[in-house]
């Protein structure tokens, strides 16, 4: 097999993606954020459908939605009262796909010191989500709620182009279901209409490097674990 610079740099945009959990200030431009989901936006999707919205938050609005988020997330009692709109995680755990649950959250607690019985700080680890970890540029993805299961799959592709779009321009990502939990308070910070669903929040930035937990590096299971060649 021949390898060509097409080819590498391709491989390395898509193994260079990581969850970054820290971000510097620097900001981002307008021009590369717009190129980014242009580009991303030629994903497939059945019938050239296109079920993708996304609204863009920088500046004061995203601060302004970071914070009617995290003051519900940080009351119990408001928290309790915001629950998924969609089942994006099992309703029942199974090994193995419990077991890498487990792992990379005990991995990222560990480089943050955070033991087992520190729920405070697991809570406020987990409360980062709601300030994109500090990255400049917050997205926000929504579906229309007519559509079905196959529109969801092709939306998962769509995500994935604008984080492999962005690593080829140096920036880095980190998708994010938690913001699900508040769908209702981000369709009032962002007057969505009822017709839309919240599909998952992503962070854009460049990723601080200093920050250990971002030096979490996940596993991958091996070829011979989920490929069968049937000839």
């Amino acid at each position: 097999m021949i390898s060509n610079p097409a080819q590498q740099a391709v491989d390395a945009a898509i193994t260079s993606r990581r969850s970054i959990r820290a971000f510097l200030p620097t900001p981002v431009a307008h021009e590369d954020i717009a190129a980014i989901l242009q580009v991303a936006a030629r994903a497939p999707s059945g019938t050239n459908t296109q079920p993708w919205k996304v609204y863009v938050l920088q500046g004061e609005r995203k601060r302004q939605l970071s914070a009617a988020i995290l003051a519900a997330h940080n009351d119990p009692a408001l928290a309790a009262q915001h629950t998924e709109e969609y089942a994006y995680y099992p309703r029942e755990w199974v090994s193995p796909y419990i077991d890498r649950r487990r792992k990379v959250g005990w991995d990222l607690y560990a480089l943050l010191g955070l033991g087992r019985d520190n729920k405070a700080g697991m809570s406020a680890q987990h409360g980062r989500n709601y300030e994109f970890f500090d990255a400049p540029v917050g997205l926000i993805f929504t579906i229309d709620r007519i559509m079905e299961q196959g529109s969801w799959l092709d939306y998962g592709m769509f995500l994935q182009n604008i984080m492999v779009a962005a690593r080829a321009r140096g920036l880095d990502t980190c998708p994010q279901a938690a913001f699900t939990q508040y769908h209702r308070i981000i369709a009032e910070q962002l007057a969505l209409p009822e017709s839309e669903t919240v599909v998952c929040g992503m962070a854009l930035g460049v990723a601080d490097l200093s920050k250990i937990e971002n030096s979490l590096i996940t596993e991958r299971m091996a070829l011979s674990e989920f490929v069968k060649f049937v000839e």
